[in-house]
């Protein structure tokens, strides 16, 4: 079965006590009232980076041109007990956009200093590779989720070249 590709944007500030990162509730469907990155499928036709900038767009109601968008890495999640689950994400970060991020539909948004992200309200997976993408490494990060579908069985990451910059 072949993995769905879908993209993830993560917003971030300076703040007072650090760097803040923009993650948001999930208000509908896969993952609802976890805490999640913004992010969807990149539609056929799309990029990658196309698909980040129209999610941002959808989800939060800000601008973010790809030219500022910043390669973080992939995460390819793997789930055995529901295999149609399986995502092959590329993770981009920014810190620039136009507009100030709002509530949508599909997401309630929130900042969050990066030294306390919400794990206990996140996937299992996230504190796995998310605040080394936030803090520069650039890694590829292979996810297998245990049988329940939460929790994770195991976690391999090695570093990451972006595609687009080795030719």
């Amino acid at each position: 079965m072949t993995a769905a590709h879908v993209t993830l944007c993560f917003l971030l500030r300076p703040g007072a006590d650090g760097e803040h990162v923009l993650l948001g509730t999930k208000k509908t469907g896969f993952g609802r009232g976890k805490v999640v990155g913004v992010g969807g499928h990149v539609e056929p036709g799309e990029t990658a980076s196309q698909a980040a900038c129209r999610e941002v767009m959808e989800e939060i109601n800000v601008v973010v041109h790809a030219k500022d968008l910043i390669p973080a890495g992939t995460v390819y999640f793997e789930f055995p007990a529901r295999p149609e689950w399986n995502m092959a994400t590329t993770v981009f970060l920014t810190r620039e956009w136009e507009g100030e991020p709002s509530e949508s539909d599909e997401i309630a948004p929130a900042w969050f200093p990066v030294a306390q992200l919400p794990v206990e309200r996140m996937w299992a997976d996230a504190e796995h590779w998310l605040p080394a993408m936030i803090s520069g490494q650039r890694i590829a990060v292979r996810v297998a989720l245990a049988a329940d579908n939460e929790n994770v069985a195991d976690v391999h990451t090695m570093d990451w070249v972006d595609p687009q910059r080795s030719q």
